[in-house]
């Protein structure tokens, strides 16, 4: 039997409100009659009826995005300076690319309510739920079912988050790549911005985040499909996008299935 791929990737489309409002991606479209003159640049004495076939050129597109648009791979630079208690952290570009491949485990967390932050009781329990164990090199994607409001406003306050405990759990454990079908690995960041304000406890501010300067990892967000996986059994592909010297690269998340 052959392989079934499962897309994990959502696609990076122009205008949708599911970002802040200053990372919302553009895309400008340069269609195929637009792109007939842009090839006449290329080719001086061109006539497009007669030269090109159907009398039009090229199509481009030209984007105006983050690194962290779309489904992409957040690396140790873009949590802080350094990881693993003092070493520099490593950019987008310098992360390993065996961490970016490896056997892909779910963790179901969408019975959790949303901005619910997920202790390492609550992994440790949902392991031994499945009778799974942890291996190096595990990939460790958590289900929130914040996907099924990709496209929306309402998807920054969608999905529960990890806390640092619970991230440090499964680093522990030897898990260099970890991600999540929400907006961000920790809580949605208003939720946790309102609890700043009525505690002003420091320690919850992007706490799964930070938990790389205490072992570094990467972790992939705006995932989707999720549920199209079985809790272990497969094969996850997560390579980024080479960008020097960058905090973040977009990749097209695959699993592979037996």
């Amino acid at each position: 039997m052959g392989k079934r791929f499962v897309d994990l990737s959502i696609s990076i489309e122009d205008g949708l409100p599911s970002d802040p409002e200053a990372m919302i991606p553009r895309i400008i479209y340069v269609n195929h009659e637009a792109g007939t003159q842009s090839m006449a640049d290329f080719f001086p004495g061109i006539e497009p009826e007669k030269d090109l076939p159907g009398g039009v050129g090229w199509a481009v597109e030209i984007l105006t995005l983050s690194t962290h648009s779309g489904t992409h791979l957040d690396a140790p630079w873009h949590y802080h300076p350094t990881m693993d208690g003092g070493k520099a952290a490593l950019t987008i570009d310098e992360v390993p690319l065996e961490w970016c491949m490896g056997p892909g485990v779910v963790l179901d967390f969408r019975k959790y309510p949303d901005g619910y932050r997920v202790m390492a009781a609550d992994v440790e329990a949902a392991f031994k739920e499945m009778d799974y164990e942890l291996s190096e090199g595990n990939i460790v994607l958590v289900m929130t079912g914040a996907d099924k409001y990709w496209g929306r406003p309402e998807y920054l306050l969608k999905g529960c988050g990890m806390s640092r405990e619970a991230t440090l759990w499964l680093l522990e454990r030897g898990v260099k790549i970890a991600g999540t079908d929400a907006w961000s690995w920790d809580r949605p960041l208003p939720l946790i911005a309102k609890e700043f304000r009525e505690t002003h406890d420091a320690s919850l501010i992007w706490e799964g985040h930070f938990a790389s300067i205490e072992r570094g990892y990467c972790h992939i967000e705006k995932l989707t499909n999720l549920e199209q996986l079985p809790p272990h059994g497969f094969t996850v592909s997560c390579f980024p996008v080479k960008i020097k010297a960058a905090s973040a690269g977009w990749v097209r998340a695959v699993a592979m299935l037996e």
